[in-house]
């Protein structure tokens, strides 16, 4: 196996020099000339060797001229400049307001040795306010002790915690300086934001500062799944936007922009079977934003408001099933005592899975409206509750309770903190 080299060397000088043979005229017939022997003893005279034919060269063309590739025409291409330049200004405007975070925490002690520093996360924030505020993602701030960010031209801050919000996935963190010049992003009114418009993300994936992808707005109404409740099952976090621009790890807390450089959003999660992006990425919306951070900045917390049920989804197999008197809504299956629900008097059905072991019908309430505003389905109430009303608010249930429709009030408290 050491010639092998060898070998590839001699057959690629081969074919080398077949490619550089030059071709040779037509044949024909060539008389060979007679050898003279030397006399003996006397050193042969090179004058008198025979005289071979001389091999013509051929003389290589010069390649044709050949004029480069043509520009397109500038009526074909104003468009692109103009959407180029959009995403250059705004990349220039935006990015000394995004920051890069790095989240630390204490290392055990090892062999007597005082603890050590280490990092335990990485990703992106913007800066919210002139105060010095900035908004991340709850889970890259979480576990962390010391934290630091790092501004777009390479100013570097230690900062601390303000506070964070698990359910809606909302932090804050807060420097004592700011660079020159740098300026807190405005906020867009994430209720407007419409499927198919340009969706411009910056951050930085994977440690590499100061990324711009681009795509579109790919859904909106999606929701993720939020913190445990204290009962089973989780919280849900409603109104969340998806967008096809690359999101990938070290992007959570960065502004997802619209071509304007309002934030409509924060970068916050992806659909992944591999880990890395697949094409689908979320944000929590712009007005979550306005209405969470405010909060944790005043008080370090924010409260969610509170009904205290279980709930599932009525769709027409549902319904059918178990003989219910509507197509859809939120049938209640579980109410928690001492709960808002519970003392408005709100019916639970119990598990469906048991109902249906049991083989008996559905008996809870389906709650079908909230404040005249139809419910649908469980993101949709969920969605009310956290964009329309606040701990203290009185709303008013539609309910049908069997064959009847019912309008019952409540009192909203705050979500028991996790």
């Amino acid at each position: 196996m050491r010639h092998l080299p060898f070998v590839a060397a001699a057959l690629a000088a081969i074919l080398l020099s077949a490619c550089s043979i030059p071709s040779l005229p037509a044949s024909r017939s060539v008389t060979a000339s007679a050898t003279i022997a030397p006399a003996p003893g006397r050193a042969p005279d090179a004058s008198m060797a025979p005289t071979m034919p001389a091999v013509p060269t051929a003389t290589p063309l010069p390649l044709p001229t050949v004029a480069p590739v043509a520009t397109l025409a500038p009526e074909l291409t104003n468009a692109l400049a103009q959407e180029q330049q959009v995403l250059i200004e705004l990349y220039r405007r935006v990015n000394p307001s995004v920051v890069s975070i790095e989240v630390v925490a204490d290392h055990p002690i090892v062999d007597g040795n005082a603890p050590l520093s280490v990092s335990i996360s990485q990703g992106s924030g913007f800066l919210f306010d002139d105060q010095g505020h900035i908004v991340t993602n709850d889970h890259v701030v979480e576990d962390g002790k010391q934290y630091q960010v790092r501004f777009s031209d390479g100013s570097m801050f230690t900062a601390r915690l303000v506070g964070g919000d698990p359910g809606s996935d909302l932090a804050v963190l807060k420097v004592d300086e700011l660079p020159a010049e740098t300026a807190p992003l405005p906020l867009a009114d994430s209720r407007t934001v419409e499927v198919g418009q340009t969706a411009i993300a910056i951050g930085n994936p994977f440690g590499l500062r100061n990324t711009l992808t681009v795509g579109v707005v790919s859904g909106v109404g999606r929701s993720l799944s939020g913190p445990a409740s204290e009962r089973g099952g989780r919280f849900r976090i409603p109104n969340v936007i998806q967008t096809d621009a690359a999101i990938n790890p070290g992007n959570s807390g960065g502004p997802l922009l619209n071509i304007y450089g309002e934030v409509i959003g924060v970068n916050t999660a992806i659909r992944s079977d591999s880990g890395i992006f697949e094409g689908v990425g979320y944000a929590i919306p712009a007005n979550a934003v306005a209405r969470v951070i405010p909060a944790i900045i005043r008080d370090g917390r924010y409260d969610h408001p509170w009904m205290g049920i279980g709930m599932r989804d009525v769709d027409p197999l549902l319904a059918q099933r178990f003989d219910l008197p509507v197509q859809q809504g939120v049938l209640i299956t579980e109410v928690v005592p001492g709960s808002p629900a519970d003392l408005a008097g709100l019916r639970s059905s119990g598990r469906v899975a048991d109902a249906a072991a049991q083989g008996r019908r559905l008996e809870g309430d389906i709650i079908v409206a909230i404040n005249g505003q139809a419910v649908r389905d469980a993101d949709e109430l969920v969605s009310y509750l956290e964009l329309e009303a606040s701990v203290g608010d009185t709303v008013q249930m539609t309910v049908q309770r069997g064959d009847r429709e019912e309008q019952i009030t409540m009192t909203l408290e705050a979500r028991p903190q996790e």
